[in-house]
């Protein structure tokens, strides 16, 4: 089912056209590529296939093995959606030329621009800053072990891509 098909179908299902079912599953794979996951329902153990993790904008990777709740708009052809995840490895949200990934560290991005890449040229410049003085030109950052100390917390915290 393509995007636009389910985007039309759920505002459907807001305006009250058709109910929609809930069903609380475990997760046992999720393809993170095609933004999809099987589960299997925890009262039935029936099997579910291509439930989609988002709609594009924001995409929740749930921790497989861990519960969630799915909804499937009865009598229709969509396929199956997360609702909630009760544990989740990654959240992706893309909002026009802007991306925020949360996993491991943060990705903060803006068409090619990230703020990791930012801080770290920004914080390289500062090292290599130099003054002139009444007595002629400064040779050394006296505080730049400092500096490079918060470079790599930042390389800790924040991810380039």
């Amino acid at each position: 089912m393509s995007l636009d098909k389910l985007k039309q179908t759920i505002n459907e299902l807001i305006k009250g056209n058709f109910p929609i079912q809930t069903v609380w599953v475990t997760v046992s794979e999720v393809d993170w590529n095609e933004r999809t996951m099987t589960a299997i329902g925890i009262d039935d153990e029936v099997e579910y296939y291509d439930v989609l993790l988002g709609l594009g904008s924001i995409d929740l990777k749930p921790k497989t093995g861990s519960h969630c709740l799915i909804g499937i708009i009865e009598n229709r052809d969509t396929s199956p959606f997360l609702i909630m995840a009760e544990e989740i490895d990654e959240l992706d949200v893309n909002v026009d030329k802007c991306q925020l990934n949360i996993n491991d560290g943060f990705l903060l991005k803006k068409q090619n621009e990230t703020l990791a890449k930012l801080m770290s040229d920004l914080l390289k410049e500062i090292q290599k800053m130099k003054f002139t003085t009444n007595t002629g030109s400064t040779i050394l950052l006296v505080n730049q072990p400092k500096f490079l100390a918060i470079e790599n917390r930042f390389k800790d915290f924040l991810k380039e891509d």
